[in-house]
């Protein structure tokens, strides 16, 4: 079965799917994104993600495609018309097609979107972080606005490929001052050895992912300790546990750190009951 994309209001297969050559999000990056997994036919934490989208459109100054009402259906749809019951779809919106300039195009350019899905294995993504992954560290680079959820991540990627080089996974993020900010698709969070479970506050210098708000919830539930303040480097490898969160790994282990491990190079208990608790507390939508 051929894979179905939706592109501005019209169900195409993938392959002929396509934008504007000058479409604002090519040209610029001028657009934002969601990533969103589905789990035995149930969309998770669809609402969060939705009112990022509409957070990140509205820093942007950017007209949204439709409302939510119209935007769910569309997303159910292409769900079901790519058969997804384990998976993710992609939902991406720019500021639309218009003669390249920087200042915003004439009021009233349509906002370009598009959605894909596609399927994905849930036990091999299990079996995958199982043993945990390696990471490395590497200087804070990116743009002061990664709180909004912008198609601007040329600087992730260079990350993600540094960190394939040198035998690792992912890529950490660290500051002028030492202080971790987030990994190139994920946030950070630490179990230190009083057994706190630390993030960093997502106020401002890291995306809010919706699964780290979620595993607030999660971690209430399990009666851990959630404490949202800064933390160093030297901290992250001392530190009992390590471990990232994001819509596609959900709590994923970290082992190693730029070649060192973490306490005993094995993912802990924390992440592990975090892991089996998340699906019970987090929403879930019906396709």
């Amino acid at each position: 079965m051929s894979r179905i994309a939706y592109v501005n209001g019209q169900y195409v297969r993938h392959s002929d799917a396509a934008v504007h050559v000058e479409d604002r999000g090519f040209q610029f990056a001028d657009g934002v994104y969601e990533v969103c997994e589905v789990r035995h036919g149930m969309i998770v934490d669809l609402t969060r993600h939705l009112n990022r989208l509409d957070r990140s459109l509205g820093e942007l100054r950017m007209a949204a495609p439709m409302g939510r009402a119209a935007l769910t259906f569309v997303i159910r749809e292409v769900l079901r018309r790519n058969r997804v019951k384990n998976g993710i779809f992609y939902l991406q919106v720019t500021r639309g097609a218009a003669r390249r300039d920087h200042y915003f195009p004439a009021e009233g350019t349509p906002p370009t979107i598009t959605i894909t899905a596609k399927s994905t294995d849930p036990s091999a993504a299990a079996k995958k972080y199982a043993s945990g992954i390696k990471v490395i560290t590497l200087p804070e680079n990116r743009w002061d606005r990664v709180d909004i959820k912008t198609v601007g991540l040329l600087p992730n990627v260079l990350a993600k490929q540094q960190a394939k080089e040198a035998g690792a996974q992912d890529a950490i993020f660290i500051d002028r001052s030492g202080i971790v900010m987030e990994a190139a698709s994920s946030n950070v969070w630490i179990v230190t050895r009083d057994g706190e479970l630390v993030t960093r506050p997502a106020e401002h210098g890291i995306l809010k992912g919706i699964t780290r708000t979620t595993l607030i919830d999660v971690a209430k539930k399990l009666g851990l300790k959630v404490v949202e303040r800064e933390f160093k480097a030297e901290e992250m490898l001392a530190a009992r546990e390590v471990f990232f969160t994001s819509a596609t790994g959900i709590c994923v282990p970290i082992v190693q750190i730029d070649n060192k491990p973490v306490a005993n190079g094995h993912p802990g208990t924390v992440s592990s009951s975090i892991r089996d608790t998340f699906f019970d507390v987090a929403e879930k939508t019906a396709i």
